[in-house]
């Protein structure tokens, strides 16, 4: 028998699925709705950038604060959405592997419309006592992309290359431009995966 904090349970991933989910060798196109997120920006190779794991931190911290105060308050609970980042270079120039000093980004995670601005202000006046830096500098916004072409990359994230060309490859040859920053979703923990097993949605706006 359902309970009724089951049938208020929100499970955004499939509610999105067709954003959160994506084959590994088939360049396909979909409308982004724009989509509230926690986010926070920094500049930095994210491998090696204490700035970078900062603002993931934090983001998860305010992330589970935020759910366990709407369960409280509301008695709808939901699952933590998947870390997601923005990419980009100074000009717009070409995002180099060897030069990821220079890339600056954007770490966010999706939240449910039920997520406000005054629930977050509350969130993190209470987190304070945690210390976490990046709290400072986290915000909460919406997000339109739009059309957009998204494909799947099995592997690590220093292999994502091929993928990328061919996703660029299609953006070319179906006669789109770019319209937004190159966006990657982490379906899965590194901490927690082998290398070869990370899932990463790789997204890239465009326009005709």
């Amino acid at each position: 028998m359902s309970t009724h904090l089951e049938e208020e349970r929100l499970d955004l991933k499939k509610e999105m699925k067709y954003l959160y989910d994506a084959p590994k060798d088939k360049v396909t196109e979909v409308d982004v709705p724009p989509i509230n997120y926690l986010m926070v920006d920094g500049q930095g190779d994210p491998s090696t950038s204490p700035e970078y794991h900062q603002a993931v931190e934090a983001l998860f911290s305010a992330a589970y604060g935020l759910k366990f105060a709407v369960k409280k308050l509301v008695g709808t609970d939901y699952s933590v959405m998947p870390l997601e980042s923005l990419w980009w270079t100074k000009g717009d120039k070409p995002l180099v592997p060897l030069n990821k000093n220079e890339w600056f980004w954007t770490a966010l995670i999706a939240q449910p419309s039920v997520v406000t601005k005054h629930l977050l202000d509350s969130v993190l006046e209470k987190a304070k006592k945690k210390n976490i830096a990046a709290l400072a500098r986290l915000r909460f916004e919406p997000l339109a992309e739009g059309r957009s072409v998204q494909i799947l990359h099995i592997g690590p994230y220093s292999g994502e290359g091929p993928t990328i060309t061919k996703l660029h490859q299609y953006v070319s040859e179906h006669s789109y431009v770019f319209s937004g920053k190159h966006h990657e979703i982490y379906l899965n923990t590194p901490e927690r995966t082998a290398p070869e097993k990370l899932k990463t949605i790789i997204r890239q706006p465009v326009r005709q």
